[in-house]
């Protein structure tokens, strides 16, 4: 099933880093700054890509990215995603973590041609634990209007991952595993560059 719907990029970048010590959207895996890299991937891939950021970090900002400053309601990077959402509610968002070193477009477009637009999101996960990866994720209108009211509710704490779970996610397994590891620390930080050579 296609949707009419549009498909805007959103890289989260706008988190403190503080597993890694520094912050992971400057971590250049590919020649420039991650946030920059996922940003052209993107741009790509969608019909708009914007970069989530904490207003802090808005004059470090080069002005070729068009960027959604988080407006601090929610916790976490429901933050980012639904501060996006609150700036454009029509869309559906293609949401992912500056920290996702090895992701690339041909993983996305894999994730894009297995969308499901009646599902609240379309998202990544690996076989052996099939659990959504909310920050590989395609999010439809539909599943963010619903994640407002699950956030205002406070109930359930803050995690995209168990709305997800909960929800009517369609899971996608990616061809090649690794386009999914997360990169939090320092050793997974060599991990990436050993896998990326």
């Amino acid at each position: 099933m296609t949707s009419t719907v549009k498909l805007y990029g959103l890289v989260l970048s706008g988190g403190q880093s503080r597993r890694m010590g520094k912050d992971k959207g400057l971590i250049a895996y590919h020649g420039m700054p991650q946030r920059d890299y996922l940003y052209r991937l993107l741009e790509q891939v969608c019909d708009k890509a914007f970069m989530s950021i904490r207003k802090e970090q808005a004059t470090e900002i080069h002005a070729d990215f068009k960027t959604i400053v988080d407006e601090d309601i929610f916790k976490g990077p429901f933050n980012g995603i639904l501060t996006a959402h609150k700036e454009f509610p029509e869309v559906a968002w293609l949401v992912l973590a500056c920290d996702l070193p090895l992701i690339d477009e041909k993983a996305l477009r894999y994730l894009m041609e297995r969308r499901k637009p009646d599902s609240f999101a379309t998202a990544y996960a690996l076989k052996e634990n099939p659990l959504p990866e909310p920050l590989c994720a395609i999010w439809e209108p539909n599943g963010l209007k619903n994640a407002v009211l699950y956030m205002q509710e406070g109930k359930n704490g803050s995690c995209p991952r168990k709305f997800l779970i909960n929800n009517d996610t369609h899971l996608v397994h990616p061809e090649n595993e690794n386009v999914l590891m997360n990169a939090n620390s320092e050793s997974d930080y060599k991990e990436a560059l050993t896998k990326l050579e």
